[in-house]
């Protein structure tokens, strides 16, 4: 692979198909285009041949990150007892490889939540490298006798950088639960479960989800938890 080569995949992972079809007008144009991140920068200093022949290699690249995340790839995830001759992933090891593959924003919500120290040492690590990360829970008063114990937003509380919201109690039919378990990650992988962020939802429950990659549900599910947090549904804790 050249250097060349070598930043064009580097930068992909960054831009996108959109990202590198502006990247590729940038190439082929031979100067920098604003907005684009320090990747960019490095395509356009190793390019090779002529401008319009690097040009078309990122549209290529384009065109086959498009394609690839066209195909919807879901597989089962499963918390509790390991069944040999049956294939499924760990719901631990999902969700921390989930947030570790994050990059520009991740998004988890849960009704209840304990520290478990894996998943605070991943989400550490996601702010770190800069990623926006922001965390919807329910409140034991939202909860009301059904919740026991401390808040679950305290689980999270020594994550400094991570945003914490709640279903505003005012916003809500009586009785309703913030009851939605889900994890994205910058709207290309989508995993939906059964488990809560704790100790016993991630590790030693029977708990079932599905891991999804491919296609739109994962930025539709982003769109949407931006929207209820946009029009006052979701609500700083």
């Amino acid at each position: 692979m050249t250097d060349f080569e070598a930043a064009v995949v580097a930068a992909a992972g960054k831009l996108g198909p959109d990202g590198l079809r502006r990247l590729a007008a940038s190439v082929e144009a031979g100067r920098p285009v604003d907005g684009l991140p320090p990747e960019a920068g490095l395509v356009l200093n190793t390019a090779i041949g002529s401008p319009e022949a690097a040009a078309a290699y990122v549209r290529g690249v384009a065109a086959g990150y498009e394609h690839r995340a066209a195909r919807v790839q879901a597989e089962l995830v499963w918390t509790g007892p390991y069944v040999f001759d049956v294939p499924v992933r760990a719901t631990a090891q999902v969700l921390i490889g989930l947030v570790d593959k994050s990059r520009q924003e991740l998004i988890l919500t849960t009704y209840s939540a304990k520290p478990y120290l894996p998943l605070l040492a991943a989400l550490r690590n996601a702010v770190d490298r800069g990623v926006a990360v922001w965390i919807v829970v329910e409140t034991l008063h939202g909860a009301g006798n059904a919740m026991q114990g401390e808040q679950p937003a305290k689980a999270f509380a020594n994550l400094h950088g991570v945003e914490l919201w709640s279903w505003a109690l005012d916003r809500r039919p009586e009785s309703a639960k913030m009851h939605a378990k889900i994890a994205v990650a910058d709207e290309r992988i989508l995993f939906v479960t059964s488990a809560n962020l704790t100790t016993s939802g991630i590790g030693n429950n029977i708990e079932a989800g599905i891991l999804v990659h491919g296609g739109n549900a994962a930025a539709r599910a982003a769109e949407h938890l931006r929207a209820l947090r946009r029009d006052g549904h979701l609500i700083r804790i």
